[in-house]
């Protein structure tokens, strides 16, 4: 255990650091959404590239993971929504809490995190579950929003549900990760080396994904604790922090909305995986053991930060979703430890 601790905690102390720094306004609010630019356009895309041109090709075509990690992400996804709709909770908010609880920060944590503690053989895996995540899981959580008073003439909600599909899919068109995953892919199937110089290059910027992105996590969870506190804000500040929804993102969210996803994520999400994985291999499923102990670990991650972005431009309750982002990463600080002392067992 003690080990496993010591492999995690530079990764949580960077997000520390990350919340200190915004917190003490050492790093100005309004510079966080360009280190997020940074990390989204530049070195995430590159280090998804350079893992998925380093992984044979056989780990990031793995039919059994992406089975298996599709049918838990949409079965959390339809419970979330399912239980948490009410008078207060609508189809926006609703459908963004599940995002939350079925999308784990995968990208700019789980990959740096799970290849220092497993290996480069954990890359596959992650980069199948980062695909179907970034893919169906949104998609289908951003066309679930949209069905609040999204009712055409003649009282349907095919014309809402259609125009929040084809944002996703203009969203999805304009993400940088799904086209480095895509190239890596490429690479990895035609064993194509890249050039030295652009070799170089590519691996200066993923070598930058892992600190800036956790420091940025921290950065992001702070803005939105000050956001909470700061209820008196001018149009001119929420401008620049970025948000569009700034009554939203003030308002502190009950704990009966925060605690019930946090448990979904940290909790129900990878015992979901492992039980659905165990099955699956008992009843003859090609999935290997190391893999399914990778998206188990996965799953176990905290919320993706960027789910948060996304409540933003679309108008929920990006308050709820900032404390449920928050509360995912404190607890995950011990609660990872154990899921990897648990899994790794002899």
């Amino acid at each position: 255990m003690l080990p496993v601790f010591l492999v995690t905690f530079p990764f949580f102390a960077l997000i520390a650091a990350g919340y200190a720094a915004a917190r003490a306004r050492i790093l100005p609010l309004d510079a966080i959404p360009g280190l997020n630019s940074f990390v989204l356009y530049f070195a995430l895309p590159c280090m998804l590239l350079r893992f998925g041109a380093g992984t044979p090709i056989g780990q990031l075509l793995d039919g059994s993971v992406a089975l298996v990690w599709g049918v838990c992400a949409l079965a959390v996804v339809a419970g979330v929504v399912v239980f948490t709709r009410n008078a207060r909770i609508g189809w926006n908010d609703a459908a963004f809490g599940a995002l939350v609880a079925a999308f784990p920060n995968t990208g700019f944590m789980g990959v740096p995190l799970l290849v220092a503690l497993l290996g480069a053989q954990a890359a596959g895996p992650m980069i199948i579950t980062i695909a179907f995540d970034l893919v169906v899981t949104s998609s289908l959580c951003i066309a679930l929003s949209r069905l609040d008073g999204a009712l055409g003439p003649d009282g349907s909600a095919r014309q809402g549900a259609t125009l929040a599909a084809r944002k996703a899919l203009r969203g999805i068109l304009v993400n940088p990760m799904p086209w480095s995953i895509l190239l890596g892919v490429l690479l990895s199937a035609a064993r194509w080396p890249l050039p030295g110089p652009l070799e170089r290059t590519v691996a200066m910027l993923a070598d930058a994904a892992s600190p800036v992105a956790l420091f940025t996590i921290g950065a992001v969870l702070a803005r939105s604790a000050l956001l909470a506190r700061e209820h008196g804000a001018s149009e001119a500040v929420a401008q620049a922090m970025g948000t569009t929804s700034l009554m939203k993102a003030a308002r502190k969210a009950p704990w009966a909305d925060v605690l019930p996803v946090v448990a979904v994520k940290l909790l129900v999400h990878p015992l979901l995986v492992w039980g659905l994985g165990l099955g699956a291999m008992a009843l003859g499923l090609p999935l290997a053991q190391p893999a399914l102990v990778v998206i188990v670990l996965v799953a176990a991650l905290p919320s993706a930060s960027n789910v948060s972005m996304l409540a933003e431009r679309f108008g929920a309750d990006n308050g709820r979703i900032a404390r449920i982002i928050l509360w995912t990463t404190v607890v995950a600080f011990f609660s990872f430890p154990l899921a990897v002392g648990l899994l790794n067992r002899p």
